[in-house]
């Protein structure tokens, strides 16, 4: 995937989240058993979230390996867990070993999670510009040249105006399809724009509520769910709610 259409071609209009707890991770075992049915189950995207202790390129490369066709994409990294270059590395790395299979979703997160690290919040903005400016920065080690889609998490106007100048597109997440609408017409037709919206609602719900963001511009879905039934029973729901 070099250009937004290919990611977009590669994405397809409906995705998920691996329904997995923030502060729980189930043995890689079921996370790879989940994916595999959700493939199965026609989905051609898969993301997955980031917080401290948990890796998601880690993560991502094992469930990568258990899968066929699937993409997946980080939803969102955690940037103070890492420098920029290793993020970069890793990231290239995975869309060497697996080409036109990776996204990389990073964003600011929340204070506490800068905090956790012993970091000052700051500026979401000029904190993110700086790390996606130092992500083009050489490391001690060259990193693989492999290219892959970078997008951030953009919760507003300020933050969709830096991923339509410095990244790929932006993942707005449970926000209106009006909202989605202004996004888009922020980012313009060329940038990629990933929604997370809530899949509690009954299937013929969270279908409108694709259909009414689809409409206003998004070029990908995802269902964002958790796994407080236990992720196999909720992987399960999730197969059924997959496009045909």
């Amino acid at each position: 995937m070099t250009t937004p259409n290919d990611t977009r071609r590669a994405l397809g209009p409906v995705g998920v989240y691996l329904p997995v707890e923030f502060a729980d991770m189930p043995p890689i075992s079921e996370q790879r058993e989940a994916a595999q049915r959700l493939e199965r189950a026609g989905y051609t995207a898969i993301w997955v979230n980031e917080v401290l202790g948990k890796d998601a390129f880690t993560q991502v490369a094992a469930l990568l390996a258990a899968t066929d066709r699937v993409v997946f994409g980080t939803g969102i990294v955690n940037i103070w867990v890492r420098e920029p270059q290793t993020a970069h590395a890793a990231a290239a790395t995975l869309a060497e070993a697996y080409p036109g299979r990776f996204v990389l979703g990073l964003g600011v997160g929340y204070p506490e999670q800068a905090r956790a690290v012993g970091r000052e919040f700051g500026s979401p903005v000029a904190t993110l510009r700086d790390y996606l400016s130092r992500m083009s920065e050489p490391g001690a080690v060259p990193a693989p040249r492999a290219r892959y889609p970078r997008i951030i998490g953009a919760m507003g106007p300020k933050l969709t105006a830096l991923g339509a100048e410095m990244a790929d597109g932006t993942f707005p997440a449970m926000r209106t399809p009006e909202y989605t609408a202004e996004t888009r017409k922020a980012l313009g037709p060329d940038k990629l724009l990933i929604v997370g919206i809530d899949n509690a609602a009954q299937p013929q719900e969270v279908a409108d509520q694709v259909r009414q963001h689809r409409d206003a511009g998004a070029d990908h879905v995802v269902l964002m769910s958790s796994a407080r039934v236990g992720l196999a029973a909720r992987t399960e729901e999730l197969a059924q709610l997959a496009p045909e």
